[in-house]
Parts: C-alpha cells; sequence; structure tokens
C-alpha cells in the first residue's frame, strides 16, 4: 500500500507509512515517518526490525535511503529504533535522540555502530536544521519515557508526538484522519491512563503545544487528529486526564499470590 501524504508542496513532502508490518495480532500497529525537505530527508520513529526491509525499500521509491540525513526517535523503546543497526549500515544518517539514551542505544548495533553518529538532545530541546528549513524537537518527557521529544515541522504545521495521541486501530484505519474527536476517545484511553505518567505532565505539555499553529497530530500508533475542533477537545481531554501515578495506591504494590502457568500463560490464584 502506498504511504499516506501528509503534506506535499515543490519542495516539501511528510509521508506516513501505516501497515508495514503484517497484522497478525502478536504485534502493534505502529507509523513511520519520512520527512523530506529539497535534497534532505529524515526517518521519523524508523521502527523496530520487523519494519526495517519494507520501510527501506517503500521509502526508497521517494526518496534514496542512502541521502538520509537523520534517524530521528522520540525514544527508545523497540518499536521506535530496534532497527537502528540495520539503519546504521545501509544509510550515513545520524540518530537524533535524548541524551539520556545516548549510552543505551548502542545494545541495539554491533560494537563501535553508533560512535560519532548520535545527536544528543538536550532535555530542553531545540531546532534541527532540515533542507532550507528546520524541525523543532520539543520536549515530552515522561509521555511515556524519561526522554522523550515531539517534532514539529513549522512548513507542514504537523507536530509528531510519538506515544501521546495513540490509538489501538489498524493499519488501514491509521490512515482516516480523525475530526470526530469524542468519537475516537474509546480507542485512545486505556493506552493514555497506563502509559502516561501524570495529568501534572500532560497539563505542562498542552501549555506549551497550544502556542503551536498545528494543523495535524500525528502519534506512532493509530490514526492523525486533523483539525483545530478535534485538535483543541484532545488538548482539553488531556488536561483532565487522570494516568499513571494518579491511579496508583497501595492497592497496587502488594506481595502477588496469582501463579502464572507457562503452558497457557494465565494466571490464576493458589
Amino acid at each position: 500500500m502506498q504511504p499516506l501524504e501528509l503534506y506535499r508542496d515543490r519542495d516539501h513532502a511528510c509521508l506516513m507509512f501505516t501497515d508495514l508490518i503484517e497484522e497478525d495480532g502478536q504485534t502493534v500497529q505502529a507509523n513511520q515517518f519520512l520527512i523530506v525537505d529539497g535534497d534532505t530527508g529524515a526517518i521519523i520513529d524508523p521502527g523496530g526490525t520487523l519494519a526495517f526491509n519494507e520501510l527501506f525499500m517503500a521509502m526508497g521509491r521517494h526518496f534514496a535511503p542512502q541521502r538520509l540525513s537523520y534517524l530521528i526517535a522520540s525514544h527508545a523503546d523497540p518499536d521506535i529504533i530496534a532497527s537502528l543497526d540495520r539503519w546504521l549500515t545501509s544509510t550515513n544518517a545520524q540518530l537524533v535522540i535524548s541524551r539520556i539514551w545516548e549510552r543505551f542505544v548502542p545494545h541495539f548495533t554491533k560494537a563501535g555502530k553508533t560512535e560519532g553518529r548520535i545527536i544528543g538532545v538536550p532535555d530542553g530541546g531545540g531546532h534541527l536544521p532540515l533542507g532550507r528549513h528546520e524541525l523543532v524537537l520539543l520536549p515530552a518527557h515522561f509521555m511515556h519515557s524519561e526522554g522523550n521529544f515531539h517534532f514539529y515541522d513549522p512548513v507542514s504545521r504537523i507536530l509528531f508526538t510519538g506515544d501521546l495521541g495513540v490509538s489501538m486501530t489498524s493499519g488501514a484505519q491509521a490512515r482516516v484522519p480523525v475530526t470526530d474527536f469524542a468519537a475516537h476517545v474509546p480507542l485512545m484511553e486505556g493506552f493514555h491512563r497506563r502509559y502516561m505518567v501524570s495529568n501534572k505532565i500532560l497539563r505542562l505539555w498542552t501549555r506549551m503545544a497550544r502556542q503551536l499553529d498545528v494543523a495535524m497530530i500525528v502519534p506512532q500508533h493509530g490514526a492523525p487528529i486533523m483539525g483545530q475542533p478535534a485538535i483543541q477537545e484532545f488538548y482539553n481531554w488531556l488536561d483532565e486526564l487522570k494516568c499513571g501515578v494518579d491511579l496508583f495506591d497501595e492497592r497496587a504494590y502488594q506481595l502477588p499470590t496469582a501463579l502464572i502457568d507457562p503452558v497457557t500463560r494465565q494466571t490464576r490464584q493458589p
């Protein structure tokens, strides 16, 4: 299937790949993104090893992988950068990731592969040159990773939000932008309540994000959120959402009694 074209003008394009992994019920649907500005390209959240071959071939129809400048990672989860060793072998791209993950990501590669090829992003973020323009690297710590960033493209006005805004959908469903936010909430709520660390962090993030001119919010799993009404409803929803440590108390920290059966992979009480 062709990538979803999120934005295109004469010099700038943003493409979203939604269905590179076979949907067999054993993996989570994930999106990968290609941003091209003139002769410069970047992949955002390139994905795990399961996605590498398909993404490498698919993006090659739109931009030569050997010309990639950056592999940009919102955080260091396996579905984000487990394919790193193969990308570093196949391209000359640099990895852009939070400084706190610089000494962990080499565990995804052969010894020495990352030497001189990591751009460590400070906690406050920054601006990354991309062709004639730049990407804004926005702090998004604890959403859900300790060192986490979102990426704003001022040309397309797209905000790439990693695991924030995620919905549990198929690759085909991820190609349909969300404009009715209220109807979309059931696909998002369970994930956000468990994976986002606290409402305090969400409110700090929305205060920052509201200062940007955003046409579309695009997460790493599921469908984009498009248009001002839906985007504002998303911000409002996050402002009120109790999640993570907000929902935990002493009942969550008890000595376990359940037995885990390695044959059925089920738990039961003794």
